[in-house]
Formats: structure tokens, sequence, C-alpha cells
């Protein structure tokens, strides 16, 4: 078995590569949500927009209760804060998913234009809300947190929802906007053709545009910030007790680890350099390589607010000494042995079904394939 630190680093690389899985594999068809209403100016090209997601998008979700279960088996302070402090962003998150089965389902079942103009709109809700809400939640969680734990280790979250969007919080909302945008143009642009396609592509350079710039904002805007230090703990390899160690805030400490560790800077130039490549590649109608390139970028900006953080997995605002680290936040040592045992064996399971489910469905939606199918989605 791996020793106690070496555990708690794997779980904490697995943690980030399950918030990419989700922002890679959610992302595009929540943006081909966003863009539904726009994209699709007749009926039948809306039809196309959506069966471009409608076979995939529940496989995707698979990323998303993967990322939610790993949180609560190796982190379950983090779990239980997380959960419970942002309980109502959380019910608002999960209200706005709610609504893509639903519209999937009953948009089509009248053929009334009214009635699938509220299921379209319905959609974009479903995908607008969760882009927004969890870029918030990172945004939230590079400031900090109000909570604290008592001696019996008992929660206390002094947080409400509207605290939860201020304006930092937004910014990163609206980075996350921008990304799935431009994850999801590239998406349409390769399943779909004629006029849809021709807008998506038109839309691809403004989102691209958009992350870079918002990206950058937020990054300087963090450097002004005031970040988390470890003073002291108990060390990497200890049990876990998040009260025992010290922790000061100081100004600009969020840009620490690059400072330390130069190499932690090719996470925020992942984003930099692939954004553009992205718009570049689908420009000249390579919509395939430019949607690795989107992927690409999208875990350039996790991997940024990861590696700022670090080891910082939720700081807290309202008692510094209370945050929770990658050091003193996780399960037990053998907890994390066995789930990194299932895992092993588990995400190739997962990679393998989700190549097959995509090589078997490759190709374009067209008009006349969803006219010959008249009551698919």
């Amino acid at each position: 078995m791996p020793d106690y630190e070496t555990l708690r680093l794997i779980w904490w690389a697995v943690l980030g590569v399950l918030l990419i899985g989700i922002a890679v594999m959610d992302g595009f068809d929540l943006g081909a949500a966003i863009l539904l209403p726009f994209l699709g100016r007749t009926d039948i090209e809306r039809r196309v927009v959506i069966n471009t997601v409608g076979p995939v998008w529940e496989g995707n979700q698979v990323w998303l209760i993967l990322g939610a279960g790993a949180i609560f088996a190796a982190w379950p302070p983090l779990y239980a804060v997380a959960f419970s402090g942002f309980y109502f962003a959380m019910l608002l998150l999960l209200c706005a998913l709610i609504l893509r089965p639903v519209g999937f389902k009953y948009r089509s079942k009248l053929t009334n234009p009214r009635w699938r103009s509220v299921w379209d709109w319905a959609l974009f809700i479903g995908g607008f809300v969760p882009a927004l809400v969890f870029g918030v939640a990172f945004g939230n969680v590079l400031q900090g947190v109000p909570f604290r734990f008592d001696d019996a280790m008992r929660l206390s979250y002094t947080g409400t929802l509207w605290a939860l969007f201020n304006p930092f919080a937004l910014l990163a909302g609206l980075v996350s906007l921008a990304m799935v945008v431009l994850h999801g143009a590239i998406w349409l642009a390769g399943k779909t053709d004629a006029a849809v396609q021709a807008r998506a592509r038109v839309v691809v350079p403004w989102a691209g545009g958009a992350v870079i710039l918002l990206f950058a904002a937020g990054g300087l805007w963090a450097s002004a910030l005031d970040g988390y230090v470890l003073a002291s703990f108990a060390g990497p390899a200890a049990a876990s007790n998040p009260l025992a160690k010290t922790v000061v805030r100081a100004p600009g400490a969020l840009l620490g680890n690059y400072t330390a560790h130069g190499w932690m800077l090719a996470a925020p130039m992942l984003t930099f350099l692939a954004t553009p490549i992205a718009m570049a590649l689908s420009a000249i109608r390579r919509p395939h390589a430019g949607l690795v390139a989107s992927g690409l970028a999208i875990a350039g900006v996790i991997a940024t607010a990861g590696v700022s953080l670090f080891p910082f997995l939720l700081p807290s605002s309202l008692d510094p000494n209370a945050s929770l680290t990658v050091w003193d936040a996780s399960s037990s040592r053998m907890t994390l042995w066995v789930m990194t045992l299932v895992t092993a064996v588990m995400l190739p399971v997962v990679l393998a079904y989700t190549t097959w489910i995509y090589r078997v469905l490759r190709g374009k939606v067209t008009a006349a394939s969803v006219g010959a199918d008249p009551h698919s989605y």
C-alpha cells in the first residue's frame, strides 16, 4: 500500500480529473443547450441541435455522479461543507438540470410552435444555469467560504445563496459560461451542416475571445485577493483533523504556488494556448481537433484553480484554521487505497464504453436524418 501522503495526492489529482471530465464531457451539451434558441431559427434546425446531444447527454452526466461520489468517499469533510453550505445553490443547479430530461421528453409531444418554444427555452435554462453555478462555486472556493467547526467538529455555515453571487464569483461564472459556449459551438460545427453549422462557426471566435479575456481578467483579479497559507500543520501523512493546523490569510497568496513551482504555470498557459488553437481549427473546418483543443482549454481553467489553491481544498473565510486541505480532510489510508484499486479497474471501463458510444454515433445530424425519423426527440 502506498503511503498516506501519496494516496492523498493521488486522490487530489483524481478529483481534478473528474472535475475536468464533468466540464469537458457535459460542457458541450450544456453549450449546445445554451445556443439552441439562437442557432436554430426553425423547428427542424432546433431539432437538429437537440439530436446532436440527445443520445449522449445522459452518459455524459456519469462524470457528474462520479465527481460527487469521489468527494463523498475520499473527502468527507469537503462533501459535508460543500453540500451543506451550498445547499440552495445545489438545489438551483438540480432544478435546472431536471429541465433537460423533461425538455427532451416533452418538447415533441405537441406540434404547437409555442409549446415547443417554451421547452426550447427550458433547455436553454438547463444549460445556462448549471454552467453559471459551477463557475460561481469555483469563484467562491478561491475566495474562501464562511464556515467553521467547533471542538466537536460540528459544522456551522454563515453564508447565504445571494452572497455566493458576489462580483468575483460572477466573473468566474462568466468564464465557465464562455468556455462551455465555445465547446458547444465547436461541437455543433462538427455535428451539423448547412445553416446551423455556419451559425455555430460564427459563434466560435466570439466565445473563444471571451474565454481569453475573461480568464485573463479573472487571473488579474485573483492576484489581488487575499489567499491562504499553511503556517503550521501536523504533516502530510498525519491523521485527518482539520483543526490541527494554523492558517493565515495573505495578500497575493493565490500566486504563491506559481512562484515556488514554476511548472504550475503550465495550467493557465494551457488555456491561453489551446483556446486560439481551437478557434483556428474550427475556422479551417477541423472541428474534431478543435473540440479536443477546446477540452484542453477547459482542463487548463480547472487545473489553474486547483494548483492556485493547493494544498487547500476549501478555505474558510470565517475561521481560516478550519480550512480543509489535502493533508487533513481525506478518508483513511485504507479507504483511499481500496478506492484507488477500484478506480484503476472501473475508470478504464468508463472510458472504453464512452469511446465506443461516440464511435457508434459518429457522423453529422442533418435535417434530412431528422425528417426521416420524426419521432426521435
